[in-house]
C-alpha cells in the first residue's frame, strides 16, 4: 500500500505528469524486486508488480468516472472528463516505457536477457509474420488489414479484461510497454553501435539521437494505438463498476461506454493507417 499512496487519485487529473514519474518509480522497483527475488520469472513478474502498484489508483479513477456518468446528462462534458483521465494514463504508460527502455539499454546483458527474453521472442515472432511482404498498394493494404485485425484483438482483450477485472487492461498495456521498450532499446543499441563504428567513441549525443529516432519511430503510431486501448479499457472498467453497483439500469452509463468504444475503434483505424502508410515514409 506504500507505492500507490504516493499519489492522490483525486488530484491526478490536475497534475497528469505525476503519473510519468510514478510509472518510472513503479517500474524500477518492480525490476529490482523481480530480478533479485524471482530471477527465473523476472520478465512476467515485473509486469505483474507494475500492474499491482497501479491498480488502486486506476480503480479509484474508473470508479469516479462511472459516478460522473450518473451525475451528468451531457455526453460532451463526460468525454472531456474522460480525456483528462486518458492524458494521465498516457503519461503513466510513457513513464513505464521510459523506465523499461533505460533498463534495457544500460543494464548488463545477462540481466537484460533474463528480464526481456519473452519480449524479444514476441518481437521476433512479429517480424517473422511480416517478413517477405512486397511493397506496393495491394501489399500495403493487406498489411494494413493484418495490423488492424491484430490491434482489434488487443482492443477486444482490453475491453474484456477491464469488464472482468475492472482495471485488467493495465496488464495488457504494461506488457505492450515492455515489448515497445525492448524494440526501442534494440534500435537505440543498433544505432549507437553504428555511430560508434564511424566515430570510434560513444558520446551522450549518440544516445540522445538514437533515443529520439527510436521514440518517434515507434510512437508516431504507437501513441494512437495505446490511446485506443486505454479508451476501450476505460469503457470496460466503467461497465464493470456499474454492474457491481447495479447502475446499468441507467442508460447514460451504456451510452457513454458505447461512445468510448466507438472512439477507440476510430483511433485504432487511424493508428493502422499511420503505421502502414506514414511511418515507413518518415523512418524508412
Amino acid at each position: 500500500m506504500v507505492l500507490e499512496s504516493l499519489l492522490n487519485p483525486f488530484s491526478i487529473k490536475k497534475k497528469p505528469w505525476e503519473m510519468f514519474l510514478a510509472g518510472i518509480i513503479f517500474t524500477f522497483i518492480s525490476l529490482i524486486v523481480s530480478y533479485f527475488v524471482f530471477r527465473q520469472s523476472a520478465g512476467l513478474l515485473t509486469i505483474f508488480l507494475v500492474v499491482l502498484a497501479t491498480v488502486p489508483i486506476l480503480y479509484t479513477t474508473v470508479k469516479n468516472e462511472e459516478e460522473l456518468d450518473l451525475k451528468s446528462d451531457k455526453e460532451w462534458t463526460l468525454l472531456k472528463e474522460h480525456t483528462k483521465v486518458l492524458i494521465f494514463l498516457m503519461f503513466l504508460f510513457l513513464g513505464i516505457t521510459f523506465a523499461l527502455t533505460i533498463a534495457y539499454i544500460f543494464m548488463p546483458l545477462e540481466i537484460v536477457n533474463s528480464i526481456f527474453s519473452i519480449q524479444q521472442q514476441a518481437i521476433l515472432n512479429v517480424n517473422n509474420n511480416v517478413h517477405g511482404i512486397i511493397t506496393g498498394n495491394v501489399a500495403r493494404f493487406d498489411l494494413f488489414g493484418g495490423i488492424l485485425f491484430n490491434n482489434l484483438k488487443v482492443l477486444f482483450f482490453c475491453l474484456i479484461f477491464s469488464l472482468l477485472y475492472g482495471t485488467g487492461a493495465m496488464f495488457i498495456l504494461t506488457w505492450n510497454a515492455s515489448v515497445i521498450a525492448t524494440a526501442m532499446g534494440n534500435l537505440v543499441k543498433s544505432n549507437v553501435a553504428q555511430s560508434t563504428a564511424l566515430t570510434g567513441a560513444v558520446t551522450a549525443s549518440h544516445y540522445l539521437g538514437a533515443a529520439t529516432f527510436s521514440f518517434f519511430r515507434y510512437m508516431t503510431h504507437g501513441l494512437l494505438e495505446i490511446a485506443a486501448y486505454f479508451v476501450a479499457g476505460l469503457a470496460g472498467g466503467i461497465i464493470s463498476i456499474a454492474l457491481i453497483k447495479h447502475d446499468l439500469k441507467d442508460d447514460r452509463v451504456l451510452v457513454d461506454s458505447l461512445d468510448l468504444i466507438l472512439i477507440s475503434l476510430g483511433l485504432l483505424v487511424v493508428a493502422g493507417i499511420v503505421e502502414v502508410y506514414v511511418t515507413p515514409l518518415m523512418y524508412a
